[in-house]
């Protein structure tokens, strides 16, 4: 089982990234998946999550007020990938990205990806 993640890089404010998310070993369907990151000295904080399908959660979407508007997270289930699109790119979003997949209580995390935001 695992996550690799990737598509960070360094871009300049203004610009956009999409980060990969591709799972092996189980169905991103069936988990929820989320993205979280982390910046220099600041504690984890969850950015967004796109619920597993199911009768009572059907893929549904949340994010943090902070990248609403600016943040998409999506699912391509051919791919076994999640996305996490990224527009409007501010220092502010300088972090490392993690993904996470999670059903009840078991998760499971990826490496990271960074993202830098800077001219």
């Amino acid at each position: 089982l695992q996550l690799v993640e990737s598509g960070g890089g360094l871009v300049q404010p203004g610009g956009l990234l999409r980060l990969s998310c591709a799972a092996s070993g189980f169905t991103v369907s069936n988990y929820d998946m989320s993205w979280y990151r982390q910046a220099p000295g600041k504690e984890l904080e969850l950015v967004a999550v796109i619920n597993r399908e199911d009768l009572t959660t059907d893929g549904t979407t949340n994010y943090t007020d902070s990248v609403k508007g600016r943040f998409t997270i999506s699912r391509d289930n051919a791919k076994n990938t999640v996305y996490l699109q990224i527009n409007i790119l501010k220092p502010a979003d300088t972090a490392v990205y993690y993904c996470k997949a999670a059903v009840r209580r078991w998760s499971l995390w990826g490496q990271g990806t960074q993202v830098t935001v800077s001219s």
